[in-house]
């Protein structure tokens, strides 16, 4: 007898496929668990329209994601500022759940923080890749970029070296020209 099962079963095969078991096994297994149904012209065509709006609906589904992958590329590079050492070590990681929160502002669309795959942990200043996964077949490539923060106190000081290191270098043309 030819069934169409209604859900997975293990020795015989997946939800939707159409089998041939034996009778005896159809009428007191199958039917009475609601596992499976007889296999009419009538229940193969219906079969046939669940598929046909099953295989649409993935298609729908599929194109949006495309275009979801597209947005998310579209960002480009997005540059951190994050507090760091001299080293160039950050104070503190930034986490996927800070990038699901910034690339929800740049996009306008929500991710999860598991979605958002890191090679490395951000814990340097420099360009990092991430993977955004979209859904099971699409994911979308983005590059993020992390800079230090320097701040006033840094940037007088860095200002008195960069003025240091020019002075000797002063003074040596104006000792030449002397002589």
């Amino acid at each position: 007898m030819k069934v169409i099962l209604t859900k997975d079963v293990d020795t015989i095969g997946a939800s939707g496929d159409v089998v041939d078991v034996a009778d005896g096994y159809a009428r007191n297994y199958l039917f009475p668990k609601s596992v499976a149904i007889e296999a009419t012209d009538g229940s193969l065509a219906d079969l046939n329209r669940r598929i046909a709006r099953i295989r649409a609906k993935a298609e729908k589904k599929h194109a949006d994601d495309l275009e979801k992958a597209k947005r998310v590329e579209g960002v480009g590079t997005i540059t951190l500022e994050a507090k760091a050492g001299e080293t160039g070590k950050l104070f503190g990681t930034i986490t996927t759940k800070e990038l699901a929160k910034i690339l929800a502002e740049k996009t306008g669309m929500e991710f999860e923080r598991r979605n958002i795959n890191v090679d490395h942990p951000i814990n340097k200043v420099g360009e990092y890749m991430l993977n955004v996964k979209i859904s099971a077949k699409v994911s979308a490539q983005l590059q993020i970029d992390v800079k230090p923060i320097v701040t006033k106190e840094e940037e007088f000081r860095l200002a008195e070296a960069f003025e240091e290191d020019d002075k000797p270098a002063a003074e040596e043309k104006a000792s030449s020209s002397e002589e």
